[in-house]
């Protein structure tokens, strides 16, 4: 889905890092040299596995977690130095959801979201009709006076988002909200998160250890391991061409297109003597992720291709797709070349008899 990106940073991480004391004395490190951009209006994934830091980071966006070092701002604000009144205020423009929901289970569905509105001191005059935008904005007008307890686990983040809303923020935090939920519900809530980007132009940072959310929803992406971020970028560029080993290993399950396992083992690094077919992953990018450019080229060079394995998937909103063929190590060369004047990329694998 396409969306329009304001200019500027919404929250700027400049040199973060975060220590906690040890018992006995001394720190452990779980933050170090953070330093990068989440664009005013993108939605901007944070994935990392368990432990990473990537939780860590997103606390200290809405003063949850100090930083020991560096600074984050938001909207030019710096969060970690704000106190008191100034806290409160960013807090009003910063929107969480959390992975298990964290309704309260004595309030309805309607309390639920107004609480945020209470605790500001909004008049109840104003109260209730936001909160009936907001119920309707997520779709859940006929559970308005429904319990928690009375609600599937879609439906709880649902409420979650749209409390989530009730102080018109600027910025709204994901921490892992869709990793508790069954695929189909996942992709329902990532649908809702698509359409409020797009509709009230509001700036997502989503943290996850699952790269189809990121695939489907980011417009940016940052991979974090071990405290510090290794890869970041546009979602595009860095799944079709992800240079950090964690992202590649990340990447594996959701882009990646793995090797039939009679062929895998009977690869070889080096080109044997004598006849032999080479093993090529192509990589097609952009609008000619679905040219029939594989059959062009058999036909113009008069090459015999085999295709092994292949996939074509969208991320965002443009299609990429890996393919793996093997043709003679002879004329390999000449098909690669071929191929990388049609701006498609190309990876030798290997060699097979």
């Amino acid at each position: 889905m396409q969306r329009d990106i304001t200019s500027g940073a919404a929250i700027t991480f400049d040199g973060v890092g975060k220590s906690y004391p040890k018992t006995g004395g001394g720190s452990v490190t779980a933050l170090e040299g953070i330093s990068f951009e989440v664009p005013a209006g993108s939605i901007t994934g944070i994935i990392g596995r368990s432990g990473a830091g990537k939780s860590t980071l997103l606390r200290m966006v809405n003063g949850l977690e100090q930083p020991t070092a560096g600074t984050i701002t938001v909207a030019g604000r710096d969060v970690g130095r704000a106190r008191g009144a100034a806290l409160r205020e960013i807090r009003r423009e910063v929107g969480m959801i959390f992975q298990h929901f964290n309704l309260l289970s004595s309030r309805t569905v309607e309390d639920n979201v107004a609480l945020p509105m209470e605790i500001a001191g909004i008049p109840a005059a104003k109260i209730r009709p936001r909160v009936r935008d907001l119920i309707a904005r997520v779709g859940l007008e006929q559970l308005a006076g429904r319990y928690p307890a009375e609600l599937s686990g879609g439906q709880k983040q649902r409420v979650g988002i749209a409390r989530a809303l009730a102080t018109d923020p600027k910025v709204l935090l994901s921490d892992e909200a869709t990793s508790a939920l069954d695929p189909e519900t996942t992709r329902t809530v990532l649908r809702l998160l698509a359409d409020i980007n797009r509709d009230l132009g509001l700036t997502i940072l989503l943290i996850t250890h699952e790269m189809a959310v990121v695939r489907d929803i980011a417009s940016h992406v940052a991979v974090i391991e071990g405290g510090r971020i290794v890869e970041q970028g546009l979602t595009y560029d860095v799944f079709t061409a992800p240079q950090h080993p964690t992202t590649r290993s990340f990447l594996a399950g959701v882009t990646g297109v793995t090797l039939p396992r009679f062929i895998a083992d009977r690869l070889q690094t080096d080109r044997p003597a004598g006849p032999a077919r080479e093993v090529i992953r192509i990589t097609f990018l952009g609008d000619n992720a679905t040219d029939p450019l594989l059959a062009r080229m058999s036909a113009t060079l008069g090459l015999d291709v085999n295709i092994l394995a292949g996939a074509i998937e969208e991320i965002g909103p443009r299609p990429f797709g890996n393919l793996l063929v093997s043709i003679d190590a002879a004329r390999a060369a000449e098909a690669r070349a071929y191929l990388e004047s049609h701006q498609q990329r190309t990876e030798v694998l290997g060699y097979v008899l």
